[in-house]
Protein backbone atom coordinates (compact mmCIF):
# COMPACT_ATOMS: atom_id res chain seq x y z
CA UNK A 1 0.00 0.00 0.00
CA UNK A 2 0.95 3.57 -0.78
CA UNK A 3 1.14 6.11 1.73
CA UNK A 4 -1.29 8.66 0.12
CA UNK A 5 -4.43 8.09 -2.03
CA UNK A 6 -3.13 9.47 -4.87
CA UNK A 7 -0.49 6.93 -4.87
CA UNK A 8 -2.38 3.83 -4.28
CA UNK A 9 -4.70 5.12 -7.07
CA UNK A 10 -2.54 6.29 -9.68
CA UNK A 11 -2.03 5.47 -13.80
CA UNK A 12 -5.48 7.86 -14.30
CA UNK A 13 -8.76 5.71 -15.03
CA UNK A 14 -7.48 2.30 -14.55
CA UNK A 15 -7.39 3.13 -10.47
CA UNK A 16 -10.52 3.06 -10.08
CA UNK A 17 -9.71 0.45 -8.55
CA UNK A 18 -7.25 -0.23 -5.95
CA UNK A 19 -4.59 -0.37 -3.17
CA UNK A 20 -1.60 -1.73 -3.94
CA UNK A 21 0.58 -4.44 -2.00
CA UNK A 22 3.47 -3.13 -4.05
CA UNK A 23 5.90 -0.86 -2.31
CA UNK A 24 8.29 -2.78 -0.22
CA UNK A 25 9.13 -1.42 3.46
CA UNK A 26 10.98 -3.19 6.12
CA UNK A 27 9.57 -5.26 8.53
CA UNK A 28 10.34 -4.49 12.18
CA UNK A 29 11.08 -7.84 12.42
CA UNK A 30 13.40 -9.70 9.32
CA UNK A 31 10.90 -11.74 7.58
CA UNK A 32 11.03 -13.91 3.79
CA UNK A 33 9.29 -13.79 0.88
CA UNK A 34 9.00 -16.47 -1.73
CA UNK A 35 6.92 -16.86 -4.87
CA UNK A 36 5.20 -19.93 -6.21
CA UNK A 37 2.89 -20.75 -8.98
CA UNK A 38 -0.75 -21.31 -8.22
CA UNK A 39 -1.34 -23.75 -10.27
CA UNK A 40 0.38 -27.35 -11.04
CA UNK A 41 0.16 -26.35 -15.26
CA UNK A 42 -1.93 -23.84 -16.76
CA UNK A 43 -4.93 -22.78 -15.13
CA UNK A 44 -8.25 -24.07 -15.70
CA UNK A 45 -10.88 -22.84 -18.44
CA UNK A 46 -7.99 -21.36 -20.84
CA UNK A 47 -8.86 -22.65 -24.23
CA UNK A 48 -10.27 -19.75 -25.49
CA UNK A 49 -7.88 -17.45 -23.63
CA UNK A 50 -5.88 -15.56 -26.61
CA UNK A 51 -4.27 -12.19 -23.51
CA UNK A 52 -0.81 -11.76 -23.33
CA UNK A 53 -0.11 -11.17 -19.55
CA UNK A 54 1.73 -7.94 -18.94
CA UNK A 55 3.18 -6.53 -15.89
CA UNK A 56 3.49 -2.55 -15.67
CA UNK A 57 4.18 0.08 -13.12
CA UNK A 58 1.56 1.63 -11.71
CA UNK A 59 2.88 5.04 -11.93
CA UNK A 60 4.82 5.66 -14.98
CA UNK A 61 8.93 6.51 -13.85
CA UNK A 62 7.70 5.51 -9.91
CA UNK A 63 9.17 2.87 -7.79
CA UNK A 64 9.89 -0.07 -10.24
CA UNK A 65 8.00 -2.71 -6.95
CA UNK A 66 4.60 -0.76 -7.21
CA UNK A 67 3.41 -2.94 -10.21
CA UNK A 68 0.39 -3.93 -11.77
CA UNK A 69 -0.19 -6.83 -13.56
CA UNK A 70 -2.63 -7.14 -16.61
CA UNK A 71 -4.21 -10.06 -18.66
CA UNK A 72 -3.00 -12.85 -16.42
CA UNK A 73 -2.64 -15.76 -17.54
CA UNK A 74 -0.13 -17.53 -14.62
CA UNK A 75 -1.09 -16.43 -11.11
CA UNK A 76 1.26 -16.69 -8.17
CA UNK A 77 1.00 -16.67 -4.52
CA UNK A 78 3.54 -14.93 -2.14
CA UNK A 79 4.60 -15.66 0.96
CA UNK A 80 5.92 -13.46 3.14
CA UNK A 81 7.45 -16.10 6.63
CA UNK A 82 7.80 -14.00 9.92
CA UNK A 83 10.46 -14.19 11.89
CA UNK A 84 8.59 -15.64 15.13
CA UNK A 85 5.35 -17.38 13.41
CA UNK A 86 2.73 -18.54 15.51
CA UNK A 87 0.50 -20.50 12.99
CA UNK A 88 -1.79 -18.80 12.07
CA UNK A 89 -1.73 -17.39 8.03
CA UNK A 90 -3.66 -14.23 5.89
CA UNK A 91 -4.18 -14.74 2.13
CA UNK A 92 -4.26 -11.23 0.87
CA UNK A 93 -6.06 -9.81 -2.15
CA UNK A 94 -5.62 -6.98 -4.19
CA UNK A 95 -7.67 -4.69 -6.19
CA UNK A 96 -7.34 -3.55 -9.37
CA UNK A 97 -11.15 -3.16 -10.66
CA UNK A 98 -11.25 -6.31 -12.25
CA UNK A 99 -9.35 -4.53 -15.03
CA UNK A 100 -6.29 -5.46 -13.54
CA UNK A 101 -3.96 -7.03 -10.07
CA UNK A 102 -2.34 -3.78 -8.23
CA UNK A 103 0.40 -6.13 -6.48
CA UNK A 104 4.08 -7.03 -6.84
CA UNK A 105 6.06 -10.22 -6.05
CA UNK A 106 8.38 -8.00 -3.69
CA UNK A 107 5.47 -7.27 -1.10
CA UNK A 108 4.62 -4.12 0.46
CA UNK A 109 4.12 -2.47 4.25
CA UNK A 110 0.64 -4.69 4.80
CA UNK A 111 1.89 -7.96 4.46
CA UNK A 112 4.91 -7.07 6.24
CA UNK A 113 2.53 -5.86 9.25
CA UNK A 114 0.72 -9.06 9.26
CA UNK A 115 4.28 -10.69 9.52
CA UNK A 116 5.06 -8.80 12.60
CA UNK A 117 1.74 -10.05 13.94
CA UNK A 118 3.61 -13.56 13.91
CA UNK A 119 1.35 -14.15 11.01
CA UNK A 120 2.66 -15.36 7.53
CA UNK A 121 1.38 -13.33 5.02
CA UNK A 122 0.35 -14.70 1.26
CA UNK A 123 -0.48 -12.10 -1.34
CA UNK A 124 -2.62 -13.76 -4.38
CA UNK A 125 -2.10 -12.82 -8.30
CA UNK A 126 -5.71 -13.68 -9.75
CA UNK A 127 -7.01 -14.32 -13.21
CA UNK A 128 -9.74 -11.22 -14.46
CA UNK A 129 -13.03 -12.55 -15.64
CA UNK A 130 -13.05 -10.21 -19.20
CA UNK A 131 -9.82 -12.16 -20.61
CA UNK A 132 -11.67 -15.28 -22.44
CA UNK A 133 -11.80 -17.54 -19.02
CA UNK A 134 -14.46 -20.63 -19.07
CA UNK A 135 -15.51 -19.60 -15.77
CA UNK A 136 -16.12 -15.96 -16.65
CA UNK A 137 -17.41 -13.87 -13.27
CA UNK A 138 -16.00 -16.97 -11.25
CA UNK A 139 -12.56 -16.96 -12.76
CA UNK A 140 -11.06 -15.18 -9.54
CA UNK A 141 -13.12 -16.81 -7.31
CA UNK A 142 -11.22 -19.75 -9.20
CA UNK A 143 -7.50 -18.16 -7.76
CA UNK A 144 -8.84 -17.41 -4.32
CA UNK A 145 -10.10 -21.27 -3.85
CA UNK A 146 -6.93 -23.16 -5.01
CA UNK A 147 -4.93 -20.36 -2.77
CA UNK A 148 -6.58 -21.40 0.46
CA UNK A 149 -6.42 -24.90 -0.39
CA UNK A 150 -2.65 -24.86 -1.81
CA UNK A 151 -1.80 -22.75 2.10
CA UNK A 152 -3.51 -25.91 3.63
CA UNK A 153 -2.26 -28.33 1.73
CA UNK A 154 1.45 -26.90 2.79
CA UNK A 155 0.33 -26.00 6.38
CA UNK A 156 2.73 -29.10 7.61
CA UNK A 157 5.89 -28.26 5.62
CA UNK A 158 5.45 -24.39 6.52
CA UNK A 159 4.15 -24.68 10.57
CA UNK A 160 0.63 -23.53 9.89
CA UNK A 161 -2.94 -24.41 11.39
CA UNK A 162 -4.98 -25.40 8.55
CA UNK A 163 -7.72 -24.65 10.68
CA UNK A 164 -6.35 -20.92 11.50
CA UNK A 165 -6.32 -19.78 7.96
CA UNK A 166 -7.72 -15.96 7.01
CA UNK A 167 -9.03 -13.80 4.08
CA UNK A 168 -8.43 -10.03 3.26
CA UNK A 169 -9.13 -8.03 0.38
CA UNK A 170 -8.83 -4.31 -0.72
CA UNK A 171 -11.47 -2.79 -3.19
CA UNK A 172 -12.39 -5.40 -5.95
CA UNK A 173 -9.76 -8.00 -4.31
CA UNK A 174 -12.83 -7.33 -1.38
CA UNK A 175 -15.25 -8.50 -3.53
CA UNK A 176 -13.07 -11.73 -4.23
CA UNK A 177 -12.44 -12.07 -0.83
CA UNK A 178 -16.14 -11.71 -0.03
CA UNK A 179 -17.11 -14.51 -2.02
CA UNK A 180 -14.20 -16.36 -0.94
CA UNK A 181 -15.95 -16.07 2.27
CA UNK A 182 -19.25 -17.06 1.34
CA UNK A 183 -19.30 -19.26 -1.56
CA UNK A 184 -16.90 -22.43 0.19
CA UNK A 185 -19.66 -24.66 -0.60
CA UNK A 186 -19.59 -24.30 -4.61
CA UNK A 187 -17.01 -26.17 -6.10
CA UNK A 188 -15.86 -23.57 -9.28
CA UNK A 189 -13.48 -26.00 -11.22
CA UNK A 190 -12.17 -29.70 -11.13
CA UNK A 191 -9.75 -30.96 -9.03
CA UNK A 192 -6.36 -30.63 -10.59
CA UNK A 193 -4.07 -32.52 -7.24
CA UNK A 194 -5.05 -33.82 -4.11
CA UNK A 195 -5.08 -30.16 -2.63
CA UNK A 196 -7.76 -29.75 -4.21
CA UNK A 197 -10.33 -31.79 -2.01
CA UNK A 198 -9.54 -29.22 1.49
CA UNK A 199 -11.90 -26.64 2.46
CA UNK A 200 -11.87 -23.08 1.23
CA UNK A 201 -13.69 -22.07 3.79
CA UNK A 202 -11.62 -19.10 5.74
CA UNK A 203 -11.63 -18.63 9.36
CA UNK A 204 -12.29 -15.52 9.24
CA UNK A 205 -12.48 -12.52 6.37
CA UNK A 206 -11.22 -8.73 6.72
CA UNK A 207 -12.41 -6.21 3.42
CA UNK A 208 -10.83 -2.96 3.16
CA UNK A 209 -13.56 -0.41 1.26
CA UNK A 210 -14.71 -3.66 -0.38
CA UNK A 211 -16.68 -3.86 -4.43
CA UNK A 212 -19.38 -6.12 -2.68
CA UNK A 213 -22.79 -5.35 -4.64
CA UNK A 214 -23.17 -5.59 -8.20
CA UNK A 215 -27.13 -4.10 -8.31
CA UNK A 216 -28.21 -0.51 -8.63
CA UNK A 217 -27.27 1.83 -7.82
CA UNK A 218 -24.04 1.15 -5.64
CA UNK A 219 -22.40 -1.38 -7.76
CA UNK A 220 -18.77 -0.33 -9.04
CA UNK A 221 -19.39 0.50 -12.41
CA UNK A 222 -15.30 -1.13 -13.74
CA UNK A 223 -16.03 -4.12 -11.53
CA UNK A 224 -19.89 -4.79 -12.93
CA UNK A 225 -18.45 -4.57 -16.49
CA UNK A 226 -15.47 -6.20 -16.39
CA UNK A 227 -17.60 -9.46 -14.22
CA UNK A 228 -20.82 -9.39 -16.57
CA UNK A 229 -20.54 -7.43 -19.56
CA UNK A 230 -22.53 -4.34 -20.27
CA UNK A 231 -26.02 -5.73 -20.21
CA UNK A 232 -26.04 -8.10 -17.12
CA UNK A 233 -29.94 -9.57 -16.33
CA UNK A 234 -30.79 -9.23 -12.54
CA UNK A 235 -30.19 -12.26 -11.92
CA UNK A 236 -26.61 -12.37 -13.07
CA UNK A 237 -25.87 -9.31 -11.22
CA UNK A 238 -27.59 -11.30 -7.63
CA UNK A 239 -25.40 -14.38 -8.44
CA UNK A 240 -22.27 -12.38 -8.18
CA UNK A 241 -23.26 -9.78 -5.67
CA UNK A 242 -21.62 -11.06 -2.49
CA UNK A 243 -23.97 -10.11 0.14
CA UNK A 244 -26.40 -12.45 -1.65
CA UNK A 245 -26.80 -15.91 0.00
CA UNK A 246 -24.61 -15.53 3.02
CA UNK A 247 -24.20 -19.02 4.37
CA UNK A 248 -25.02 -19.77 7.77
CA UNK A 249 -21.95 -20.68 8.98
CA UNK A 250 -19.59 -17.76 7.13
CA UNK A 251 -16.72 -16.22 8.86
CA UNK A 252 -16.69 -13.70 11.13
CA UNK A 253 -15.93 -10.90 9.17
CA UNK A 254 -14.22 -7.46 9.73
CA UNK A 255 -15.24 -4.58 7.17
CA UNK A 256 -13.52 -0.69 6.92
CA UNK A 257 -14.26 1.25 4.52
CA UNK A 258 -14.40 5.58 4.22
CA UNK A 259 -17.19 7.57 4.27
CA UNK A 260 -15.34 9.99 1.79
CA UNK A 261 -14.85 6.63 -0.77
CA UNK A 262 -15.44 8.35 -3.96
CA UNK A 263 -14.39 5.44 -5.71
CA UNK A 264 -16.20 2.22 -4.91
CA UNK A 265 -19.72 3.80 -2.67
CA UNK A 266 -18.81 2.87 0.95
CA UNK A 267 -22.84 1.35 1.00
CA UNK A 268 -21.12 -1.64 -0.48
CA UNK A 269 -19.39 -1.99 3.05
CA UNK A 270 -23.18 -1.23 5.01
CA UNK A 271 -24.83 -4.07 2.48
CA UNK A 272 -22.03 -6.66 3.48
CA UNK A 273 -22.58 -6.04 6.91
CA UNK A 274 -26.39 -6.20 7.42
CA UNK A 275 -26.33 -8.94 4.94
CA UNK A 276 -23.91 -10.38 7.87
CA UNK A 277 -26.24 -9.07 10.50
CA UNK A 278 -29.30 -10.34 9.10
CA UNK A 279 -27.70 -14.28 9.11
CA UNK A 280 -26.06 -13.58 12.67
CA UNK A 281 -22.84 -13.87 11.52
CA UNK A 282 -20.40 -12.53 14.03
CA UNK A 283 -19.34 -9.06 12.25
CA UNK A 284 -17.48 -5.96 12.30
CA UNK A 285 -18.00 -2.89 10.49
CA UNK A 286 -15.81 0.60 10.64
CA UNK A 287 -16.74 3.92 8.58
CA UNK A 288 -13.80 6.28 9.23
CA UNK A 289 -14.32 9.72 8.69
CA UNK A 290 -11.80 10.57 6.03
CA UNK A 291 -9.52 8.49 4.17
CA UNK A 292 -10.69 8.01 0.62
CA UNK A 293 -10.39 4.87 -1.59
CA UNK A 294 -7.25 2.82 -1.18
CA UNK A 295 -6.30 3.83 2.41
CA UNK A 296 -3.41 1.92 3.70
CA UNK A 297 -1.48 1.64 7.10
CA UNK A 298 -1.54 5.27 6.60
CA UNK A 299 -4.25 8.01 5.18
CA UNK A 300 -4.29 10.46 2.46
CA UNK A 301 -2.63 12.65 4.50
CA UNK A 302 0.02 10.26 5.76
CA UNK A 303 -1.56 9.62 9.18
CA UNK A 304 -1.66 6.19 10.93
CA UNK A 305 -4.92 4.72 10.13
CA UNK A 306 -6.71 3.07 13.23
CA UNK A 307 -7.71 -0.53 11.43
CA UNK A 308 -4.74 -2.18 12.10
CA UNK A 309 -5.23 -2.56 15.89
CA UNK A 310 -9.05 -3.04 15.21
CA UNK A 311 -8.84 -5.80 12.98
CA UNK A 312 -5.90 -7.60 14.89
CA UNK A 313 -8.30 -7.21 18.03
CA UNK A 314 -10.67 -8.51 15.97
CA UNK A 315 -9.22 -11.78 14.77
CA UNK A 316 -7.47 -12.09 18.25
CA UNK A 317 -11.15 -12.26 19.43
CA UNK A 318 -11.70 -14.68 17.10
CA UNK A 319 -9.01 -17.67 17.66
CA UNK A 320 -6.68 -16.32 14.76
CA UNK A 321 -3.93 -16.20 16.71
CA UNK A 322 -3.05 -14.92 20.90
Amino acid sequence: MATDRRSLLGLGALALAAPTLARAQASAAPSTIEVMDLWPGKAPGGEKVTVTEQVILRKPGGDPNDTAFLNVTKPWLTMRRPAKPNGAAILMIPGGGYIRVAVSKAGGPIDAWIADQGVTAFVMDYRLPADGWAAGPDVSLQDAQRAIRLIRANAGKWGLDPERIAVTGFSAGGHVAARLATRFGVETYAPVDAADRLSTRPAAAGLFYPVVTMTAPHAHGSSLKSLLGTNPTDAQRLAVSAEHDIPADAPPTFIAAAADDKVVPMENSLMMFQALRARKIASELHVFESGGHGFGLTGPAGVAMPWPALLDAFLKRHGLYA
